[in-house]
């Protein structure tokens, strides 16, 4: 094994673990031995098993608040901008499902510093997201008679349930999901 695959070798075989068996009952004996390395080894790229689940939280972090920089940076019209952003949030939400179990039942786990860190990177891409919201509010086209913390935390709970039903090997195709959630969202927000 190159080197240089360790780290991701050692994280790959600690989201699959934290995901299965969760991250309290696991070992670091168990991820190196799963990773097919030495403990030398993975402290070499991990001071402990806390920052190993930190790194699951900012690889999901990291990735979507980019495609969400992304998307709102082509600009364009209020509903296919939100519509962009709903679709890409859940299909990297699926493409990366085990992260996602870890990050939904793991984040109490986190060092404090760690857990204000991760809440305050989530609170920055809500803050965007409602803000799109708003925007669509203030053009006449999404509904003002709920507030937009309860029709964004409406989105977010599909989102976060993911990880309770959806199967790679279900007969759900990952696009299909995320655009007939992002439908019904976007329907629920049509100003009545």
């Amino acid at each position: 094994m190159k080197d240089s695959h360790v780290a991701d070798d050692v994280t790959r075989a600690a989201v699959e673990l934290f995901a299965t068996q969760g991250y309290a009952t696991t070992s670091v004996q168990q991820i190196v031995e799963r990773a097919g390395v030495t403990k030398g080894a993975m402290y070499h790229y991990f001071e402990s098993k806390d920052d190993l689940l930190f790194g699951i939280y900012e690889r999901l972090l990291s990735l979507q608040k980019a495609h969400l920089d992304d998307i709102i940076g082509r600009g364009g019209d209020t509903v296919e901008v939100l519509r962009a952003v709903c679709v890409d949030v859940l299909e990297t939400s699926i493409e990366y499902l085990q992260e996602g179990t870890v990050f939904f039942r793991s984040m109490h786990m986190l060092s404090e510093p760690r857990r204000q860190e991760v809440t305050r990177r989530r609170r920055e891409y809500h803050n965007e997201f409602a803000a799109l919201i708003t925007r669509g509010q203030a053009e006449g086209v999404f509904r003002t008679d709920i507030p937009v913390a309860m029709l964004a935390a409406h989105f977010f709970s599909d989102v976060h349930y993911l990880s309770h039903w959806y199967s790679p090997e279900g007969p759900e195709d990952r696009a299909l999901v995320a655009q007939q959630l992002t439908d019904l969202f976007l329907a629920s927000l049509k100003e009545t």
